[in-house]
């Protein structure tokens, strides 16, 4: 539409801003690699990758390659909780889940998951979320309302995707690299100051 202008708002209104430190950040990545050969930490900045020929993250995981931080100690089944944090995908990542709201009512896994192809930021697989994603920092915001059964995603400030959630009894945040269909041989993404807030009541 020409001469249409993106409404730009702060999606961190009305939360409160929990406090994280080291011990929320859980690094999983392939079992039978060292921690240092999947995830850096330098300046502020987690840097999290993977091959598609990685093991999983566990002896018993029949999953799919992974290196994510799983946001520990937030987990949640009810009132409104949301993930704040820079995020960076580098050209070439493709085929893989970036960051996810983990939990939800069979036959699904997660409520959310968003994921990169060849450059596009999608839900699952479709609605796009943003074009164009490649190599730039963008503020990621992802809202889940557990009793409305709502979920919206925020780039930089503008709401690029609002749905349903999936219910399920027990929510957490997580964000890396998780290999989906179609992968990369080389899948990263990059995160900076990761924030968890709720909502006030």
């Amino acid at each position: 539409v020409v001469g249409w202008v993106p409404v730009i708002t702060d999606p961190t209104k009305g939360f409160v801003s929990q406090r994280l430190n080291e011990s929320n950040l859980v690094i999983q990545r392939p079992y039978d690699v060292p921690e240092n050969r999947r995830y850096r930490f330098d300046n502020g900045v987690h840097k999290l990758w993977v091959f598609n020929t990685d093991k999983p993250h566990s002896i018993i995981s029949n999953t799919n390659p992974r290196t994510e931080i799983r946001v520990k100690g937030y987990d949640y089944s009810s009132g409104v909780w949301q993930f704040e944090a820079y995020g960076y995908v580098p050209c070439g990542t493709s085929g893989v889940c970036i960051m996810q709201v983990f939990g939800s009512a069979p036959p699904y896994a997660t409520t959310l998951m968003l994921r990169v192809y060849n450059g596009t930021l999608a839900y699952y697989r479709a609605p796009v979320v943003a074009p164009n994603i490649y190599d730039r920092w963008f503020r990621l915001n992802v809202i889940h309302d557990v009793e409305a059964s709502r979920v919206e995603v925020y780039i930089n400030g503008v709401l690029k995707y609002e749905g349903s959630g999936r219910g399920g009894a027990s929510h957490y945040f997580k964000c890396g690299v998780y290999a989906q269909n179609d992968d990369s041989y080389y899948m990263e993404s990059r995160w900076k100051k990761i924030r968890i807030l709720k909502k006030c009541d």
